[in-house]
Parts: structure tokens; C-alpha cells; sequence
């Protein structure tokens, strides 16, 4: 009997308590933490931010939203589908996703058939969306800014080569808690022909540029180019002679 006891009360336990949820969130956007229920009369919702001191994030009980009791972080950010609760879905929009969002959410949910907790865990990425390269004398700098979490930069040549790249990396944060990422290569003398190429990455996305010297080829065709376009902008001044001046007589 005992053991029977116990094993309901850890199947309850089960059915209450879910395993977590993993929501990626893209930084500034809008994101969706879900949360169902077995609908029921007199719903109760409550959203709580665990891994900050349990902050209140929305609640809802009486058929309203109840935010007198809402952190400020989340004023005017968050929402619920309050057509869809009925159906059993008591699941949070937030808005202008920031870093500070990331962390363990729980959604207690209560009807008068039963209650249920869920676990969501947040992460917010900010994606490399640009890599810059340029050159400063002997050095080549490769830059990106507004990422997180913190990027990787590596950098690379084509063709592979031995050559010990001697590099600079630093990284800073910002306010927002984003990542700005660049480092300086010095150019190799003994290497001329190669490409160097530097990617900056995250556990979401990766970008690259490269920066290489033209090779003779590429110098000859520019060069060749070049010639052309003068030569085709003197044709030009030829077919449209200076005017003839003409001389009025007092």
C-alpha cells in the first residue's frame, strides 16, 4: 500500500512538473515561451523569471491581466493569447528580447481540475551579421560588433599555409551586454600570393571575409582597364569639339 501511495504521488509529480524547454531568442526581436494546460474553469497563470530572485513576469487570474506585482524590467514587454487560454494555452510573448531576458522561466498554471508547473529555459542569441576587414599599413583589422554570446575569431590562409600568423585579438562589452570583437594581423613579406581569411563565429552562426594581395594577373587587367577608360573618355572629348566663338560687333 505504501508503495502504491508513493508511486501516485510521483506520477503526480510528473504530470505537474515538466522537463525543461529550450527557446532560443533572437536579441530585439519577439520571442514566444509556451505553456499549455488541461483547460479548466477559473484559470490562473503565473510567469516568473526563477534565475533573477524569482521576478514576476505576467499573471493572470479573474479573467484579466494582473500586473500590479510585475517587475519593471518587463512593463509593456510582455503578453498573453488571451483568446486561445480557454483552449488551454497560457503562453507568454515578450517583446525587445534583451540579454538580461536569458534564464529559467516557470509557468504555474491552476484550474479547478488541477495544477501544472513548466520549466522554460531562455537563451538570447545576437547573430554575427557582418564581418569588416581593412588594412592599416602592414596590418589587416577584423572587426565585428552587437554579438552574443561571446564570438570566436579565427583566422586562416588560401592556400593553407605553415606561416605563424601573428595576431592581436580584443574583445569588449558593451551596455546591452553584447560583444565587439576585432583583431590586427600583420602581413607576411616572404607570403605574397596568399589570401587571408578571418571568421568570426558563435554556437548559432558563423561569417568570414578575406583580404588578399591582386595577383600579377589581376594588376596586368586592372591596369588594362584603366587604359581603356582613358582612352575612351578622350574619344569621347574628340567627338564633341569646343564650339566656334563668336565675336559680336559693337
Amino acid at each position: 500500500l505504501v508503495l502504491f501511495v508513493f508511486l501516485v504521488l510521483w506520477l503526480n509529480i510528473l504530470r505537474s512538473c515538466r522537463l525543461n524547454t529550450e527557446v532560443s531568442c533572437v536579441f530585439m526581436e519577439s520571442c514566444i515561451l509556451p505553456c499549455s494546460f488541461q483547460s479548466g474553469a477559473d484559470p490562473v497563470i503565473h510567469w516568473v523569471l526563477e534565475t533573477a530572485g524569482k521576478l514576476p513576469v505576467h499573471s493572470f487570474y479573474f479573467n484579466q491581466d494582473q500586473l500590479r506585482l510585475q517587475n519593471q524590467f518587463f512593463r509593456n514587454r510582455t503578453s498573453l493569447f488571451k483568446d486561445q487560454i480557454s483552449r488551454g494555452n497560457a503562453s507568454l510573448q515578450l517583446t525587445g528580447v534583451e540579454v538580461q531576458d536569458q534564464g529559467r522561466y516557470r509557468c504555474h498554471t491552476s484550474t479547478m481540475r488541477g495544477n501544472k508547473d513548466s520549466l522554460i529555459n531562455l537563451r538570447v542569441d545576437a547573430p554575427v551579421s557582418k564581418v569588416n576587414m581593412e588594412q592599416v599599413g602592414n596590418r589587416i583589422i577584423c572587426s565585428s560588433e552587437g554579438i552574443y554570446p561571446e564570438p570566436d575569431l579565427t583566422w586562416s590562409t588560401s592556400p593553407p599555409s605553415n606561416l605563424n600568423l601573428q595576431k592581436q585579438t580584443s574583445i569588449q562589452q558593451t551596455e546591452q551586454q553584447l560583444y565587439n570583437i576585432s583583431s590586427s594581423l600583420i602581413l607576411s613579406d616572404s607570403e605574397t600570393d596568399l589570401s587571408y581569411i578571418c571568421t568570426i563565429s558563435t554556437h548559432s552562426n558563423s561569417r568570414n571575409t578575406s583580404w588578399g594581395k591582386p595577383s600579377n594577373v589581376q594588376a596586368v587587367l586592372l591596369s588594362l582597364c584603366y587604359c581603356l577608360l582613358l582612352q575612351g573618355s578622350a574619344s569621347r572629348t574628340e567627338e564633341f569639339p569646343a564650339a566656334p566663338m563668336i565675336q559680336l560687333n559693337p
